[in-house]
């Protein structure tokens, strides 16, 4: 077959999507401290690794084709993708695992500075393979919320074009649930040195995702005209969402900040991915404000329940998720003149089956992430000793820096990283003292 104009978009969309995951490294490595801004990075990249694999050997076999019960496909089906010939289908399977890459790495900004790497290490291809590619399956892949699914059937389908329920609440929900089991980082709420370390890094990532994010809406388009709609929504919501994020910041703080200027970026993302090609620039500017200023508020929830939300997953990812699905209930553009949102005549309808799409969503993650979660909690642990939390992850879990602020040259086998971490001196350690005390002696 012949590529295409359509194939080679689809490609360096996926491309594009790609991409998102090293942006969302920078974005939430300038948030966390110095001491831990490499291990957040590796999360992601890990995510990218872990799930690469997944998805070629049985990610997309269980997102896709014949499902048990309208749940979940069945992972045997095209294991390996074997089966899988047609350039469509290879690209379609490529484009679709930098979707479950990226939804994975954005939980990980919940539980910043005090996870052990090798639990996440486990956690994401499990979750990926219970919770993402079942919940894909369900919105994307033919089960329940398509149209010849039962509770399409039952209240009509859900819109959900680029991810609204599959990727943000689906892991805004996962990121509230790991941040409750592991706990707050020591001196949460408290500890000045727990703000962000680099905020030009958060401008630079969220540029990235920004710019990505193009590729992650726009990639499933299918003419012209729902191409270039996606294209000028995928600008005008995010803008719109950091002018309310900057306004509520100075009303309510006196003054606006970079940071909020990056998130609101992302909060104006996160609402219009669902809605992308199915509402018009004026209503994606009206879904971005409202959700930059929801946002904007909610991120502060944190400290007023107690959970420590890092990099406040929850209220970007699950807040704007939620609001950017349900918005269509209201806001939907009609089909072919039929159907729509409330605001265009279309009744009730496309709000009860967005409000089911949501709940069940959240419900379905919540219940999932639960039970893997605690598995791994009371089994290899989840969370870092409060020494190598104290020390920071970069050190205690990489042995790495991420700058050395003047403190190197204690040779190959770093003597003060293995002291702090296992609190005993290394044989190499060991050894030099023995000879420093014999020259002593001589001398």
């Amino acid at each position: 077959m012949e590529l295409t104009a359509a194939h080679v978009w689809v490609m360096v969309a996926a491309a594009l999507v790609l991409f998102m995951t090293p942006g969302l490294a920078f974005f939430y490595g300038g948030m966390t401290r110095a001491k831990a801004a490499l291990n957040m990075m590796m999360m992601s990249f890990i995510s990218i690794g872990i799930v690469g694999v997944v998805w070629v050997l049985w990610g997309a076999s269980m997102s896709s084709g014949e499902g048990f019960m309208q749940i979940v496909g069945n992972p045997f089906a095209t294991f390996g993708l074997e089966g899988i010939t047609t350039p469509d289908g290879l690209i379609r399977v490529g484009y679709a695992a930098t979707f479950a890459i990226i939804t994975v790495a954005l939980i990980s900004g919940a539980i910043a500075d005090r996870a052990k790497f090798g639990a996440w290490s486990l956690f994401v291809p499990v979750w990926v393979t219970l919770v993402y590619c079942p919940l894909a399956y369900m919105v994307w892949g033919g089960g329940l919320f398509g149209p010849e699914g039962a509770i399409g059937k039952a209240l009509g389908p859900a819109i959900d074009f680029a991810g609204g329920t599959v990727v943000h609440i689906n892991a805004g929900v996962a990121a509230l649930i790991l941040v409750l089991i592991i706990g707050n980082r020591k001196g949460f709420g408290k500890d000045p040195n727990h703000r962000p370390h680099n905020v030009p890094f958060v401008m630079l990532g969220a540029a990235i995702l920004w710019f990505g994010w193009f590729g992650f809406n726009g990639g499933a388009a299918t003419t012209a005209e729902q191409g270039g709609l996606i294209w000028v929504n995928t600008l005008a919501a995010p803008a719109a969402a950091m002018l309310g994020w900057l306004i509520t910041e100075r009303i309510r703080d006196g003054h606006p900040t970079s940071l909020g200027a990056a998130s609101g970026v992302v909060a104006g993302l996160v609402a219009i991915t669902p809605a992308c090609a199915n509402v018009s620039p004026v209503g994606a500017l009206a879904l971005g404000l409202v959700a930059g200023i929801a946002s904007a508020l909610a991120v502060g929830i944190k400290f007023r329940f107690g959970f420590d939300d890092s990099l406040d997953v929850v209220g970007v990812h699950l807040v704007s998720g939620i609001i950017g699905t349900v918005a269509l209930g209201f806001i939907a553009l009609p089909t072919d003149g039929v159907g729509g949102g409330l605001f265009y005549g279309g009744g009730l309808a496309q709000l009860w089956a967005q409000l089911a799409a949501a709940g069940i969503a959240i419900a379905y993650s919540a219940i999932l992430t639960l039970v893997i979660a605690l598995i791994i909690h009371k089994t290899m642990g989840f969370r870092v000793s409060q020494e190598q939390e104290a020390v920071g992850v970069d050190l205690s879990l990489h042995a790495e820096t991420a700058y050395e602020f003047g403190v190197g040259g204690h040779g190959g086998s770093f003597q003060p990283l293995h002291d702090l971490i296992t609190g005993k001196p290394s044989a190499d350690a060991k050894t030099a003292e023995t000879t420093e005390d014999k020259e002593r002696v001589q001398a």
